[in-house]
This record gives C-alpha cells, structure tokens and sequence, in this order.
C-alpha cells in the first residue's frame, strides 16, 4: 500500500500574518497546496499554544483567530483543498500530549535551541509557563495526530522538527510502529529562511513594530518601505553601498523576479547588476526603495483584494473554521484509537481483555 504524503503546518493566531511567515511559509503551502503531490493538507490555528504566554490575555488570541483565517484565504489556500482548522477544538492533541510528555526529560526540553531562544526572547527567566516549556511535546502531537510525513517551517523550526522525530521513534520503539517520522521542508529560496524586520533586526516582529502586513493598505507599505533600514554608512549616492544586512536588499532576494526589471526598471537586466551599481557607488537608497515598493504592491495587492471580499462574509469564514475543525477531529481521533490500542489503554475496546479477565475470574470463583 503506498504511503500517504501528509502536511501540516500552522501559526500562532496572535496577531495579523506578515511578509515574513508570506515569504516564510504561507507562499510556499499555497504551491504545496495546489501541486497535487501530497494526499492531504493541514494548516492549523495554534489558539491552544498561543495562550501559553497570553493565558491573562485570552481576548487577544480570540480576536486574531478570524484575522489569521482572512489572511489565509486571502493568499490563497483554499478549504476544498487544504483541512483549515483551530487546535484547541481538538481535543485528542491534548491527550496524546500528555502520553509524549512520559517520553520527554526536562532536560531534553532546556537543550531544544528553539525553546531556550523564545524564552530569552519572552524575559520568561525562572517563570516560565510549563505550558510553553513543553511546547515542543504539544508541536509532536499536532504533528503526529495527523500522521504528517512533511512539516513546511522555517530553519528556526528545525530542533522542533527533530524533537517530534525523538517522540516518534522513542513511542514507536516501546509500543510497537504505530506513530510516522515527520520530515521538515525548508523554503527554497534562501532568502525566505527567516526575512527580518524592516527595521534590520533579525526577526520580524508583531512586539517590535517592524513588520509589513499581508493586510496593511498600499500607502502603509510605501510609509513602511521608505523607512526601511539600509547601510547606514551610504550616505551620498557617490558613496559605495552595502548588501549585507542591508533590509532592501534582503526583501529584494525574497521578492525579486526578472520580470520586475522589465517593467519597474529596465534599465537594469537582473538583481546581479543592480547589486553591482549599489556596491561601486552611484546609486541611492531612494530609487531602490521604490523599485521594491513597486514589487511589494504588486504582491501584495491581489492578497490585500481578496481579503477585503472575504470580510464581506466573516460568519461564512467561522462556518469555514468549524467544518475544517470537525474534519481535522475525526483524523485525530482515528490515529487516538491507535495510540490507545498500541500503549494498551483502550480498555472498553478490547474484547479479548474483557473475556480473558471474564474467564480469569470465573476461573478462581470455581476454585
């Protein structure tokens, strides 16, 4: 029988989505999506996991639900095609977290790369939600309840990645082949791995302000672009410029097509030689910031258009929301009812338990 290909993946509903989980993730899901390789998609809110480090702020998490759905339908992936669903309406994810959580050590938890960077990132120090502390388990779970076989992320997902892949084995090896090793797949554009902020920090942020929103109106992208860190040492046109850390230059390896220059700015043929007039000097920041700006509207306009139509109908966006959720329930249930068998706990189900414990019994009432 030929293996199911599974994906899923998914977004904490905190805040709107921005280019970054665009460039990071969402654009490639679209391409998995629609590719017809895969037997089945799942892309998740991860309500359940967001309130770990906003459980005194429920109403935020609450509200950025229907936000997060609208960005996903206004890029593109499409409930006939890919399972769209909210984690905290599935039960049996928390369930099979609590059986990964026996296989799991504390200090496996504190090496996770991932965990230790979100905690410093976060000031947790010593007060750190055990809730968020085990997001690692919680991930495992969302993945292997699906039984997904590729895991579309970013690079910073890695250890996360690699962590659920431990589960797996560590189940499989004492219950016996029941749970599937998730693979992760990177975006294949290099400069899509992790997009900073505009403000030249290395990650984009909903807390730092630095972000550039699928939903944010044309002028906001304008405004935004326009202030976009460069090289701060490229003071006068004349003076030669850096690509290195260079936000401009950055989004432009994420965004940039050849086609772009035939229509924005012939005067160049490729990135490579706009790149090469930049670094010999000549060349502002000005122009280059609105040859990216014309890129970003061209992005992003069709994203900003279909949004606007779902909004139009937000209680047909739930309906979406609650079809998906059921759906993505029964899958989960299903692979539960393994999970049970496998570590023998599904008492009620067990037939030949219930005789061989009935024949037990009687046995010694006979005696």
């Amino acid at each position: 029988m030929k293996k199911e290909r599974i994906i899923l993946t998914g977004d904490r509903p905190t805040g709107k989505l921005h280019i970054g989980h665009y460039v990071g993730s969402l654009r490639r899901r679209v391409e998995l999506q629609n590719s017809g390789a895969y037997d089945k998609v799942f892309i998740f809110e991860a309500d359940a996991q967001a309130l770990t480090d906003n459980i005194d702020n429920p109403e935020k998490v609450r509200q950025n639900v229907i936000e997060v759905a609208l960005d996903y339908l206004a890029v593109g992936l499409d409930p006939a095609k890919s399972t769209i669903f909210i984690q905290s309406q599935i039960p049996e994810l928390c369930e099979l977290s609590f059986y990964f959580m026996d296989l799991v050590s504390v200090s496996r938890l504190q090496r996770n790369p991932t965990v230790k960077s979100e905690i410093q990132m976060r000031n947790f120090e010593t007060s750190i939600p055990v809730g968020f502390f085990t997001y690692p388990i919680s991930q495992a779970a969302d993945i292997t309840a699906f039984k997904a076989t590729t895991v579309p992320a970013g690079e910073d997902q890695e250890p996360m990645i690699e962590q659920a892949r431990e589960i797996v084995r560590r189940f499989n090896y004492i219950y016996g082949e029941t749970l599937v090793e998730p693979e992760i797949l990177l975006p294949d554009n290099a400069a899509c791995l992790r997009l900073p902020g505009t403000d030249g920090k290395a990650k984009m942020s909903k807390s730092l302000g630095n972000c550039i929103y699928l939903s944010d109106s044309a002028d906001e992208v304008a405004k935004k672009v326009k202030g976009m860190y460069t090289d701060p040492t490229h003071i006068k046109v004349s003076d030669p410029g850096k690509l290195e850390g260079n936000c401009v230059f950055i989004y432009l390896d994420a965004f940039c097509r050849p086609a772009h220059f035939e229509r924005y700015w012939p005067e160049y043929a490729n990135l490579d030689e706009l790149k090469a007039h930049y670094t010999r000097g000549g060349l502002g920041d000005v122009k280059v910031k609105k040859f990216l700006t014309a890129i970003m509207q061209e992005e992003l306009e069709p994203i900003r258009l279909r949004r606007k139509e779902y909004e139009k109908d937000i209680p047909a966006v739930y309906e979406m929301l609650r079809k998906g959720s059921e759906a993505a329930r029964e899958v989960a249930a299903k692979t539960m009812d393994e999970v049970r068998k496998a570590m023998k706990i599904n008492y009620f189900d067990d037939i030949s338990l219930i005789n061989e414990q009935a024949q037990r019994f009687a046995a010694e009432c006979e005696r």
